[in-house]
């Protein structure tokens, strides 16, 4: 697999960078603590380089592009600390444009690739991640589906315009689209660790949606949407990391210390070195999930081996994601020293987000634990893919 990004793939990344050094300064994050979702200049700015547009098909207004474009903004979103719906919107436009059916997609499509909607994916319960934990019901009632439950660290709810809900109909994972102004729909601010992003609780309490809502997804097409997820919440935390190593170098050479700067002492410099490989190692990981998860996209056969193998790969890239990024914070934190622990310093935005970033969409843990599953099931059964989760 060839990991060096494409022209085009580098021009993203390039005006990406460009836009968020000049609209999403540490000044202009910390101006917005605690404030709306959307930073609505930013969102603007975005929406005009095409990110909620790049994964949705041209024939409704998109660019066409895959999941190895938008983990490039996930990135760069990440490094800059920058708010703003601009991921959840386009995970539900990914979710469409795979799943929804002709008459859904031309409704809601051209609004999240023109940047008129935004989007949130209410996912997680509270047993967690996993498919088994998509507690919320869902019960057929003649031409509509009722949706009762509740749904946790649902990211910039508060200014969806569409929620895209996991529930579980029939004993079987399912898609369904629900207006945010649904009768019995409650959302809920929520009081996080991250203060670049808003977190909220989503209740339905008997909701009714029109049955032409709900998405063809199989549990497989479910799992392909979180493994998606898992995989831009690590390129998000890459994105922090990446930053958090340049202050601590740029620290490292200006702060004096008996006489000299500390990066010349040898156990910052060891610290530097280390930060540097997980970046380096986070970094490979993350984009060969991505061209995974792209290269698995055109398999036609459900749980099939491509299927499995980008599955694999994208829980192998959130995982040690997880744990270097977090480990590379702890490390960033301690060659700063005790200007680290104050609110003054930008270290600490950077360090919540990562620490956020390992818990959404899977912790560490639970996506080992999905390693162990293929790797049995690999012993056990050839190739076979193992149940999935």
């Amino acid at each position: 697999m060839d990991f060096e990004l494409s022209e085009e793939q580098q021009g993203l990344r390039d005006v990406s960078r460009s836009l968020l050094r000049d609209h999403s300064a540490p000044q202009h994050v910390r101006s917005a603590l605690g404030g709306e979702d959307t930073d609505h200049k930013l969102w603007e700015l975005g929406v005009e380089l095409g990110w909620t547009a790049l994964a949705i098909p041209e024939p409704y207004g998109g660019l066409g592009q895959g999941l190895a474009e938008l983990t490039i903004v996930a990135e760069e979103l990440g490094r800059a600390a920058a708010r703003g719906p601009f991921l959840p919107t386009a995970l539900a436009g990914f979710a469409l444009a795979r799943h929804g059916s002709t008459p859904l997609r031309a409704d809601l499509l051209p609004a999240l690739a023109d940047g008129s909607a935004k989007a949130a994916w209410a996912v997680a319960g509270a047993a967690g991640w996993t498919l088994p934990a998509l507690r919320m019901a869902a019960t057929p009632d003649g031409d509509a589906v009722v949706l009762n439950g509740r749904k946790t660290a649902v990211q910039d709810a508060g200014s969806a315009d569409w929620l895209l809900v996991s529930a579980t109909a029939n004993g079987q994972p399912c898609l369904i689209v629900v207006e945010r102004g649904a009768p019995g729909l409650r959302v809920r601010r929520q009081q996080t660790l991250d203060l670049t992003r808003n977190l909220y609780e989503v209740v339905c309490d008997n909701v009714r949606v029109p049955a032409s809502r709900r998405l063809s997804a199989s549990a497989e097409a479910v799992q392909a949407l979180l493994d998606a997820a898992a995989t831009l919440t690590a390129a998000d935390a890459l994105g922090a990391g990446t930053r958090l190593l340049e202050m601590t170098v740029e620290h490292a050479k200006t702060r004096v210390q008996f006489g000299q700067p500390i990066g010349g002492f040898q156990a910052v410099k060891h610290k530097c070195a280390d930060m540097r490989m997980l970046v380096q190692g986070t970094r490979a990981a993350v984009y060969y999930a991505a061209m995974a998860l792209d290269a698995a996209a055109g398999a036609s056969t459900a749980g099939s081996v491509a299927g499995a193998d980008a599955s694999e790969a994208a829980s192998t890239a959130k995982a040690f994601a997880s744990d270097a990024m977090s480990r590379l914070a702890g490390e960033a934190l301690q060659v700063h020293g005790g200007i680290g622990f104050t609110w003054e310093h930008d270290l600490h935005l950077f360090l919540r987000r990562i620490k956020t970033d390992e818990q959404l969409y899977g912790d560490a843990a639970v996506h080992r634990e999905r390693l162990c599953e293929f790797l049995v099931a690999r012993h056990g059964a050839g190739q076979a893919s193992p149940a999935i989760r």
